[in-house]
């Protein structure tokens, strides 16, 4: 008995010496730890935190406006309903801090409408001219609005101090997502429904490059601080896309969970959140899912998940506050978004 026990403990004692390859600590460089989930109005399309994180914005797609949560209290305090709010449709959002403004799609009526911040009080609705207008962009150096009309398959470029529209650039069909670059004077886009990514010239509003990748669906687009490099969530192939800016080619992916929502990088840096929607519902992709959804972290240094934790029905919207400090993601079947710190090692 005894030479067995001392045999076992020299084996464990050499595992723990010398750990054989893959048993070394592998603690993850960033983590999350949830602090709590929130019900809010149906549908949270898209989350976005206030530029000084003290609130999370709500685009509702299938209610009377957006939410205001507020992260100190824990809960929603206020619902603002744009003009129209009856006809619902309230999809992305966006801060645009320089001018003390937040902007909310309604793709419902092909609007935009603006509010000051802080303080939410209304200012105005700009019209599109495009059908079914969802994601919204912003050049300060060209004072341009960017809007993507889902359903007339076009861009609309807005002059913000007028609102009034300069000019519609065709698309691929069901553009998305957008990324203004070289100073406003060139826009990128993602096609859903042609598998995309554009590239045009914003003054003449002519596609100067493109990538396309057959069967996929390019939903989002976020980029590096230094405006180098740009990643992408294809939803039908399941990947996130490393995209060279300069060279405009696909330079690395990785594979996730079902449906690839939303992404945002950590500080505008290395670490890439994901939200993975899950399985589509064999009768209706519009109703819940059969399963919940996850959200990834991925490195993009080599394009590889450090880290996976599930979250609600659906996760749709996602954003990381801009110090870093929170994250922020919703369940779009179960009204509600969850709240997590973000810790890094």
């Amino acid at each position: 008995m005894f030479p067995k026990i001392i045999r076992l403990f020299a084996l464990t004692a050499a595992i723990i010496l010398f750990p054989c390859p893959g048993m070394a600590d592998e603690t993850p460089p960033v983590s999350t730890e949830k602090i709590g989930v929130y019900p809010c109005g149906r549908q949270p399309k898209q989350v976005l935190f206030s530029p000084d994180g003290t609130y999370v914005l709500l685009p509702l797609l299938e209610d009377t406006g957006f939410d205001v949560f507020s992260v100190a209290e824990k809960k929603v305090i206020r619902r603002i309903s744009p003009p129209d709010a009856d006809k619902q449709g309230f999809a992305e959002g966006l801060f645009i801090p320089e001018k003390g403004v937040f902007l909310v799609s309604q793709m419902t009526t092909g609007s935009v409408h603006e509010y000051s911040w802080p303080g939410f009080e209304y200012k105005r609705t700009i019209k599109t001219g495009g059908t079914w207008s969802k994601f919204i962009a912003y050049s300060q150096e060209k004072d341009l609005l960017a809007v993507s009309n889902w359903v007339s398959n076009d861009i609309s470029l807005i002059d913000y101090e007028s609102g009034k529209l300069i000019r519609l650039i065709a698309t691929g069909k069901a553009p998305r997502g957008m990324l203004f670059l070289d100073g406003g004077k060139s826009l990128v886009s993602l096609s859903f429904d042609s598998g995309m990514i554009e590239k045009f010239d914003v003054d003449t509003g002519k596609r100067i490059k493109l990538i396309q990748i057959a069967n996929s669906c390019m939903r989002h687009i976020v980029c590096t601080n230094d405006k180098l490099t740009a990643f992408v969530s294809d939803m039908y192939n399941r990947q996130i896309y490393k995209i060279d800016l300069k060279a405009f080619k696909i330079t690395g992916q990785c594979k996730v969970y079902r449906n690839p929502n939303t992404i945002d990088l950590l500080n505008g840096d290395r670490y890439l959140f994901v939200s993975t929607r899950g399985p589509n519902n064999p009768e209706d992709y519009t109703k819940r899912s059969p399963s919940n959804g996850k959200i990834h972290i991925i490195d993009t240094e080599n394009m590889s998940v450090i880290s996976t934790f599930e979250g609600g029905n659906q996760p749709t919207g996602l954003d990381v506050s801009d110090d870093g400090s929170l994250l922020c993601f919703s369940d779009f079947q179960d009204a509600a978004i969850e709240l997590y710190r973000i810790i890094r090692q």
